[in-house]
C-alpha cells in the first residue's frame, strides 16, 4: 500500500508541475501579444498573429479569433498526436484566449524594435517550454508537433515555416516595415527555441595529455569533485602510449581546472569542446561524489 500511495503522489506532483509550466508558458504568450507585439501591429505568426491581422482588417476581436482557431487545432491534436498531447493542448488552447482577454492590452515599450525583440524572446521561451512538456498553446503550434512525429522535423523549423505564411499576410493589412518586423520576430523566436532545444545547460568537455597526468588527475578529483576518465592514447609521431584524461565541467569550474593544469604542466596538450547537454551522475542527478 505505501508503494502505491507514493507512486500516486509522484504522478500527482508530475502533473501539477506540468500544468504549472503550461500555465506559465501561456501567460508569457499572452503578455508577448498584448504588451509587446500587437500594440505595434506585429503579427509574428501563429494563431495570435492571425488574430492580430483579423482584428486590424475585419475588426474581429482577437479573443474570438483565437477561440475559433483553438477548436480546430484541438481536433487535429486528438487525431494525429494522441490523448496525452491532446489533453495538454486543450489546457493551452483553453487558457490562451482567456489570458489574451485578461492580460492588459498595453504598449509597454514605445520603440518598435525593442518591443518586437522582447515579445519574440517571450514567444521562444514559451514555445520551448510547451514543447518540452509535450503541450502547445494550440493554433499553429500544433502542426510542428505533427511534423516532428511523422517527418522528424525539428519543432523550431516547422514553426518557422508555418509562421512565415502568416507573416506574409501582413502585407495585405500593414505596411512593409511591419512586415519585416514580423519576419525578424519569427527568426528571433526560432533562434531562442533552437538555443533552448540544443541545451541551456551547456558544459565543457576537456581532453588532457600530459606527462604529469597522475598529479593533474588527483587534484582534479579532489578540488573539483568531478569524475575523470583515463583513456588510452598513442602518439602518432613517437608511437608511444600515453594516458589521456577526459572530464566534463560547468563554466563555473573551468577556470579552476585551467589553474590546476597549468600548475602541474603549463605546456600540456589540452582540447576543450562545448557540449550541449550532459546526463548522468553528478549532472542530472546526484549520488555521492563524482
Amino acid at each position: 500500500m505505501p508503494f502505491f500511495a507514493n507512486n500516486k503522489g509522484m504522478q500527482l506532483r508530475f502533473w501539477v508541475k506540468k500544468i504549472l509550466f503550461i500555465i506559465f508558458a501561456i501567460l508569457l504568450i499572452a503578455v508577448g501579444v498584448n504588451m509587446f507585439l500587437a500594440p505595434h501591429n506585429i503579427a509574428a505568426g501563429g494563431l495570435t498573429g492571425l488574430a492580430v491581422i483579423a482584428e486590424a482588417y475585419f475588426g474581429f476581436d482577437r479573443t474570438i479569433t483565437v477561440w475559433v482557431g483553438q477548436g480546430i487545432v484541438a481536433a487535429l491534436a486528438l487525431a494525429f498526436l494522441g490523448k496525452e498531447i491532446f489533453f495538454n493542448t486543450v489546457i493551452g488552447a483553453g487558457l490562451l484566449p482567456i489570458f489574451i482577454a485578461i492580460v492588459p492590452r498595453y504598449q509597454l515599450i514605445g520603440d518598435t524594435m525593442l518591443s518586437m525583440i522582447a515579445g519574440s524572446v517571450l514567444f521562444g521561451v514559451a514555445a520551448s517550454t510547451l514543447y518540452h512538456n509535450k503541450a502547445s498553446s494550440g493554433g499553429t503550434a500544433v502542426p510542428p508537433l505533427i511534423f516532428q512525429k511523422y517527418f522528424n522535423l525539428r519543432p523550431s523549423i516547422g514553426l518557422l515555416a508555418i509562421d512565415s505564411i502568416v507573416v506574409t499576410l501582413c502585407l495585405l493589412v500593414f505596411d512593409v516595415d511591419t512586415f519585416f518586423f514580423a519576419i525578424l520576430s519569427n527568426f528571433i523566436t526560432s533562434i531562442v527555441m533552437s538555443q533552448i532545444e540544443n541545451g541551456v545547460n551547456k558544459k565543457k568537455c576537456i581532453y588532457i595529455i600530459s606527462e604529469k597526468h597522475e598529479e593533474i588527475k588527483n587534484e582534479l578529483l579532489y578540488e573539483l569533485e568531478r569524475g575523470v576518465t583515463i583513456l588510452p592514447a598513442t602518439g602518432a609521431y613517437t608511437g608511444s602510449p600515453t594516458p589521456m584524461l577526459m572530464l566534463v565541467v560547468g563554466k563555473q569550474h573551468y577556470r579552476k581546472l585551467i589553474e590546476i593544469v597549468n600548475k602541474h604542466d603549463d605546456k600540456c596538450f589540452m582540447v576543450t569542446n562545448i557540449v550541449a547537454d550532459v546526463h548522468g551522475q553528478g549532472f542530472t542527478f546526484e549520488s555521492g561524489s563524482v
